[in-house]
């Protein structure tokens, strides 16, 4: 057999016990006020009836955006900077809706402000639409979503009733929808299964309040600064809402 070394286990000896009697290492305690400050979520169902109540109780465009300000059901609100409800000429025969807010509309609080919106106000000038007078502009989603991600299907659900009524209190002659988000929010089933590429540049006839409006689908201008080429097509759609209104 090998030596005992008997300093060795008489040290180790004395070690154990001391080790036995060291306190357990304390775990780091979770903050319930850290805690509070997720965002919780809001059931769709009840969101999307919230929103059906508020948005019916509107009686003006100012009411509407004063519901939009007090409504707590989408969490897109938590982690926007503004609420981008329309901008332009609520009196015009032309409205136009886009998808939802980015970076510089949520800054801003205003619809189409960034490089899109000024390719969009450029055009809709030549073709006899100045925003300031003869258009109205918003989207189907009120609040960015974060990091410009896509809005989801409860997140439009819930801000459908609210542009569904917006666009009944405009009233405008002529719709335009800015994309493919607009044309699947409102139009939904196989239009909007059919893809804005196919579906662009051909009238729709949309119900809103009992009344049908004329829609027109066309490329968002975001969708241009990608495909310049895609212009000639968006003006051709612009002109022939033109047509239309003049024909009115």
């Amino acid at each position: 057999d090998a030596p005992v070394d008997a300093f060795a286990a008489s040290a180790a000896a004395r070690e154990a016990p001391r080790e036995r009697r060291l306190p357990p290492v304390p775990q780091p305690a979770v903050s319930r006020s850290a805690a509070a400050v997720a965002p919780a979520t809001v059931p769709g169902d009840e969101a999307v009836m919230a929103a059906r109540a508020a948005a019916a109780s509107a009686a003006s465009l100012d009411e509407l955006r004063a519901l939009l300000e007090g409504f707590e059901g989408c969490n897109l609100k938590l982690t926007a900077k503004s609420l981008v409800f329309g901008d332009g000429n609520p009196a015009a025969s032309l409205m136009l809706v886009g998808e939802a807010p980015g970076r510089d509309e949520d800054i801003q609080g205003r619809p189409f402000v960034g490089r899109s919106g000024q390719l969009l106000d450029r055009m809709l000038k030549a073709a006899g639409f100045p925003r300031e007078e003869a258009a109205y502009i918003a989207n189907t989603v009120y609040w960015r979503p974060p990091g410009n991600r896509d809005p989801s299907d409860i997140e439009v659900a819930i801000c459908r009733p609210f542009i569904l009524r917006q666009i009944e209190l405009v009233n405008p002659k002529v719709l335009v929808f800015l994309g493919a988000q607009p044309l699947k929010a409102l139009v939904g089933g196989e239009t909007a299964k059919s893809g804005i590429r196919r579906i662009r540049g051909r009238w729709l006839d949309f119900d809103v309040a009992g009344r049908t409006v004329p829609a027109m689908p066309t490329y968002h201008p975001a969708y241009l600064l990608r495909q310049p080429l895609e212009k000639r097509a968006v003006w051709r759609d612009l002109l022939a809402v033109k047509a239309r209104l003049e024909a009115e």
